[in-house]
């Protein structure tokens, strides 16, 4: 398929730690903090569904990266954070609040999303990943979940995140240690999609993005609404049913079945 064709990329903007750029039907959220590791602080949390909006609604993006600044990805929350809130029975209830939403946002970000890992996914590194619909890393990229190195009782929503991806056993081994696991592990246990040499890693997550940029938005759009329901234990015919018809409504299946028939790459114009 040709790549897919590119306006010139506005400048990149940035806002509460992140830096957002979008070129072509691509958007890139940089976790922008390299000097503690891309590490979150409170603000941060509380600032990503509001950056995350726009792109959400915007028509041309189709796909979503996610990386961090530098060599690492996301070293997790920012410790000087931890006991910052105001009630004093429960210093992180802010935070923990925060952090929630902050993951159900880009959970539930309507189109694909890519996690690109280098270096250190830590904490809530590992739970931003792991909200993505795939992650891609490097050799340099170790990983690991460390409550227990600090008493704080990880939630349910990261915990079933992680189960999806590693399932129960793995997830307390993590959870109960807090030991960093390599790139080789953590390909092995489920948690990474594909390992790509260094070099390698961002020019081929730019081509898979383009990839996806390329394929039906409807089907994708689909595709997450009935992994969700599955995961959430229904059967998923009510979402598929509705995106079926959509598809249909919309022209995607008409032009994906004249693509096919005559040999070229489809031009799916739906935006959402």
């Amino acid at each position: 398929m040709p790549p897919i064709a590119r306006e010139p990329a506005p400048a990149p903007c940035t806002e509460a730690g992140f830096t957002v750029s979008v070129e072509g039907h691509v958007a890139v959220l940089t976790i922008d903090r390299p000097e503690k590791r891309n590490a979150m602080t409170a603000a941060m949390w509380a600032a990503l569904p509001s950056v995350l909006a726009p792109l959400a609604d915007d028509g041309d993006v189709r796909v979503l990266l996610v990386t961090g600044a530098g060599p690492s990805f996301c070293a997790g929350a920012d410790i000087s954070d931890l006991l910052g809130g105001a009630d004093p029975d429960d210093p992180m209830a802010d935070l923990r609040r925060d952090n929630l939403a902050a993951q159900a946002a880009l959970r539930e970000f309507p189109k694909p999303t890519v996690a690109m890992i280098r270096g250190h996914c830590i904490g809530g590194g590992v739970e931003l990943a792991a909200c993505c619909d795939l992650r891609f890393a490097d050799p340099t990229a170790v990983f690991g979940v460390t409550p227990a190195k600090v008493g704080i009782v990880y939630t349910p929503s990261s915990t079933k995140a992680l189960i999806d991806l590693v399932g129960p056993s793995m997830t307390k081994y993590l959870l109960f240690s807090g030991e960093l696991i390599d790139t080789p592990t953590a390909l092995r246990a489920g948690l990474v999609d594909r390992v790509l040499p260094a070099d390698e890693l961002e020019p081929e997550v730019r081509r898979f993005a383009d990839v996806l940029a390329g394929r039906s938005a409807l089907s994708q759009r689909a595709t997450k609404d009935v992994v969700a329901a599955l995961a959430r234990g229904g059967d998923g015919e009510e979402q598929a049913r509705r995106w079926y018809r959509e598809t249909i409504t919309a022209g995607e299946l008409t032009e994906g079945v004249a693509a096919f028939a005559e040999r070229r790459p489809p031009r799916f114009r739906w935006s959402g």
